[in-house]
């Protein structure tokens, strides 16, 4: 081989090394941060600031809360399930938290067996993830998985008679996470809920990141739809004033779109 041809030989298999090497790292610039257990430890989901809590198939507000919660007696629900496109988040220098979960108890009492995702806004980076909570212990994060806008997830709670398990699938990245639990101190399966939430964190409920919309599909209890069991409506509100931060649409067979108003 030439001098000339054995460098060209050279030049070409050092451009394709280079090429080689680079596209790790372009697909890993691709991927957003992902919630970490450090920060799902500071989080929490339990219901703040509920107006008028004893009304029925009625409106209602809540400082943290957006979505529907079927309510009723003790042992009502066993089941609870939705499926929803995971919002993307465009961020700012503030910092701001939103989830979306679906959960039995919790609107009545203080139990609460839950599993969802979030859209965070954390040092100017959008951070996606996906967690179970079993109240009053905080969020635990799912370990090994990636999430991102648009993929596509299954939430799923179930009470066995003996245990609660929390299932949650994302069919875009093709995994699937469940945790069996006894449920919380005092559980009372007397409330289905699927929700898009502000967070509590650090003991204080988090400014709301800007989601746009969420739709809920597919949300049902005990295998029904949750219209059908004329669940209330809990419109997002400020704690100093009647200002909306999210409101939800009407419901119908099951589905309904929640709206981003403001932090």
């Amino acid at each position: 081989m030439s001098p000339r041809s054995s460098a060209g030989f050279v030049l070409v298999t050092a451009a394709a090394l280079t090429a080689a090497l680079a596209t790790p790292a372009l697909a890993a610039s691709n991927t957003p941060a992902q919630l970490t257990q450090a920060i799902a430890s500071h989080e929490s989901h339990a219901l703040h600031g509920l107006a008028q809590p004893g009304k029925v198939n009625a409106t209602v507000s809540s400082t943290n809360w957006s979505g529907y919660a079927a309510t009723g007696s003790t042992g009502a629900y066993t089941s609870v399930t939705s499926s929803w496109t995971q919002p993307s988040v465009t961020c700012s220098s503030a910092t701001t938290y939103s989830s979306f979960w679906v959960g039995l108890d919790g609107y009545s009492n203080s139990a609460l067996e839950q599993t969802g995702t979030e859209a965070d806004c954390i040092g100017g980076k959008a951070t996606y993830g996906a967690w179970w909570e079993v109240l009053p212990a905080s969020e635990s994060a799912y370990s090994g998985v990636t999430v991102k806008g648009g993929d596509k997830f299954t939430a799923t709670v179930t009470y066995t008679g003996s245990t609660f398990t929390m299932t949650l699938a994302d069919s875009t990245e093709g995994w699937t996470k469940t945790t069996t639990h006894a449920g919380s101190s005092g559980f009372k399966n007397a409330s289905a809920e699927v929700v898009a939430e502000a967070p509590e964190v650090g003991g204080s409920v988090a400014s709301l990141a800007n989601f746009g919309t969420v739709t809920f599909t597919g949300a049902k209890a005990d295998g029904s739809n949750l219209d059908t069991f004329s669940p209330n409506e809990i419109v997002m509100t400020k704690s100093s004033s009647s200002a909306v931060r999210a409101q939800p649409g009407s419901i119908s067979g099951g589905s309904f779109s929640d709206v981003w108003k403001a932090s």
